[in-house]
């Protein structure tokens, strides 16, 4: 059998564990395995690489993927997914595994659905906001680093007396911003599912100032609207242009959310952006292990035909998850971990 890997979207701590994974549980099953480069892009084109020991051997700590990413949408290409459909076939592809996002994946779907196509999905991004599985890989080392990240401007503000916005990213779910919040000690969260106003964080931070504590630290999704009590709501982009997706490219809400914490509070305020710091680098244990195991259930998969599917964790087991489960709706923080939160702010 012939096999075919892709990873598509942004990239993400733990994809060469993947990689790896199925490319050593793949061999143990004597099986040709091809790298398409460039995610969708890399079976449009038809460039590929040849994975096995010597090329994935070493790949583990890696970040980011040797195979290359794009955010490549095969259906806003002319005649694109007969394109996919006729490389597989000219490659002499048997089944392709195919490691992203909701859109990487939606793609794999409509695959599937329309053409047949024997592929199996990998659970990847950064916001953990995908359905059918508990958590991604990635989601973890994006945790860590914006937790670190808090952990460090804390101390100036502390000795600054200062409010630090730090803004992470998460498009449609606050997963990052929440989980990276708690385990910071963030004076407060805001996030796409529950929204704070503005005057609400002011009251939060002079709360604060009232018991001693002038400083505080504010944690931002990228998806956040900047809210108002007057009922003005504002959503902050980067860019209005749209990706191959249909998506705007978001950020810099960090720095309308100081300003304005700035201009009712009249205290010291200061952003910080961590942006692609959180998606780039060597990933920690948790996501090597996490992909690691995605990428050899992924292979099992393959040999037993589970054709439509998705690797997906469902408490402490990798389970077969079907790929409409998986893109049906987005993976939102739910109310009860909100409310821990909301414990602590202030």
């Amino acid at each position: 059998m012939k096999v075919a890997l892709l990873t598509g979207g942004g990239d993400c701590p733990g994809l060469n564990a993947v990689i790896r994974a199925v490319t050593r549980q793949g061999l143990a099953y004597d099986w040709t395995i091809t790298g398409l480069r460039d995610g969708w892009r890399g079976l449009l084109e038809k460039q590929t690489m040849p994975l096995d020991l010597a090329s994935t051997d070493d790949i583990l700590p890696l970040g980011g993927t040797i195979l290359g990413t794009s955010r490549t949408n095969p259906y806003k290409v002319d005649g694109g997914p007969e394109k996919v459909v006729a490389g597989l076939a000219e490659l002499g592809v048997d089944a392709l595994v195919a490691i992203g996002g909701d859109d990487t994946l939606s793609v794999a779907k409509r695959l599937y659905e329309d053409y047949g196509t024997k592929v199996i999905g990998v659970p990847k991004t950064i916001d953990n906001d995908l359905s059918g599985t508990d958590y991604t890989f990635g989601f973890d080392t994006a945790v860590s680093i914006a937790t670190e990240a808090i952990d460090r401007v804390r101390t100036t503000a502390e000795s600054h007396h200062r409010v630090m916005v730090v803004e992470v990213m998460g498009r449609q779910a606050g997963w990052i911003a929440l989980a990276s919040g708690l385990a910071g000690g963030a004076d407060a969260i805001l996030i796409p599912e529950f929204p704070l106003t503005i005057e609400d964080v002011c009251e939060l931070i002079d709360k604060r100032a009232a018991r001693g504590k002038p400083f505080a630290v504010i944690v931002v999704s990228e998806g956040a609207k900047v809210l108002w009590r007057s009922g003005e709501a504002k959503e902050v982009l980067a860019s209005d242009e749209l990706d191959a997706f249909g998506h705007v490219k978001l950020g810099g809400v960090g720095t309308v959310v100081a300003r304005e914490i700035k201009k009712l509070t009249g205290r010291e305020v200061r952003e910080t952006i961590l942006g692609y710091i959180q998606r780039g680098g060597t990933p920690t244990a948790h996501d090597r292990i996490l992909g690691t195991r995605f990428g050899v259930k992924a292979a099992q998969m393959v040999a037993a035909g589970a054709w439509g599917m998705m690797a997906g964790l469902k408490g402490d087991s990798v389970e077969a998850v079907p790929l409409s489960e998986a893109v049906s709706s987005w993976k939102l923080v739910p109310r009860d971990m909100w409310e821990l939160a909301r414990v602590f702010f202030g």
